[in-house]
């Protein structure tokens, strides 16, 4: 099973990789002052290539949601850090480019840190679903991260700090979306369809979803990826990684194994911002 969650989160990565790219074409074509309002995604809509970003969207979703029935979150969601890797890798054949061999040590540092904080970490166990003793609390915190996100980022303008908040405001959002998801997909899995439409955490995370489509898109339309992507991909990992042991009682290996676990959070810190200095190829995708 654990084979299986490993295979679906990258899956999941692959296709969220690519709707981003397409997302983000989308984005760089709507005017600045439609930003942070209803307007964007309305404005969005009307372009084919956002809904194609939308499906590979979807699709993430439903690799996600098997990932997410098949092993713990604290495992699951972290594999979404190689949707940065992936997206560079999608979008440099459209434009008829190479990635340096530099950017390929990042890719590997990446990888190779993915798998060995992992691997250190060793997540596992757990609960199929939790109490609301431990949802409120979970609740309350990443709702008030993500508004704090958005008030900071709406005091500021159209730039790398104000792409950066909103970019850890769509990491929490994404990463409670993933919490409350995992709850309602083993409602499904264990109890049927009747069961998932009326688990509150159904609504949750459909509602949390949605929010983090539109925090994304703001903050891919607010300023460069090499400012936003880094607070997208590691707040993510690192929220999903303290919501599956606080909520789902996830547990993760401690003592000396932190030492080698930090040196893995390197690598990909490191990989993951000299990417994000790359990524912004992907604006040409719009001329």
């Amino acid at each position: 099973m654990l084979v299986l969650c490993v295979l679906f989160a990258v899956a999941g990565a692959a296709s969220n990789a690519t709707g981003t790219v397409l997302q983000r074409k989308a984005a760089l074509a709507v005017p600045p002052e439609d930003a942070l309002r209803p307007r964007l995604l309305v404005d969005m809509i009307h372009q084919s290539v956002f809904l194609l970003g939308i499906l590979g969207v979807i699709g993430a979703a439903l690799f996600q949601a098997l990932a997410l029935v098949s092993g713990p979150l604290a495992l699951a969601q972290p594999l979404f850090i190689l949707e940065l890797p992936f997206a560079l890798l999608i979008a440099l054949p459209v434009l008829g480019r190479r990635l340096p061999r530099s950017g390929w040590i990042a890719v590997g540092c990446m990888v190779v840190g993915l798998a060995t904080g992992l691997a250190c970490a060793a997540p596992g166990g757990g609960t199929q679903q939790a109490s609301l003793a431990r949802w409120i609390p979970a609740c309350i915190v990443c709702l008030g991260l993500t508004a704090a996100g958005v008030m900071l980022a709406y005091r500021r303008p159209s730039g790398a700090p104000r792409a950066a908040m909103l970019g850890t405001a769509a990491a929490v959002a994404n990463a409670l979306t993933a919490a409350l998801l995992k709850s309602a997909a083993n409602t499904f899995s264990d109890d049927g369809f009747g069961a998932f439409l009326t688990a509150w955490q159904t609504y949750g995370f459909a509602i949390c979803g949605i929010g983090a489509v539109f925090l994304l898109e703001n903050a891919l339309q607010a300023g460069p990826i090499a400012a936003s992507q880094p607070a997208l991909t590691l707040g993510d990992a690192v929220v999903s990684l303290v919501l599956g042991v606080f909520v789902y009682a996830e547990h993760i290996r401690t003592g000396w194994w932190i030492v080698p676990e930090l040196g893995a959070v390197a690598l990909v810190t490191f990989g993951t911002f000299y990417l994000s200095r790359a990524v912004p190829l992907i604006r040409e995708l719009s001329t």
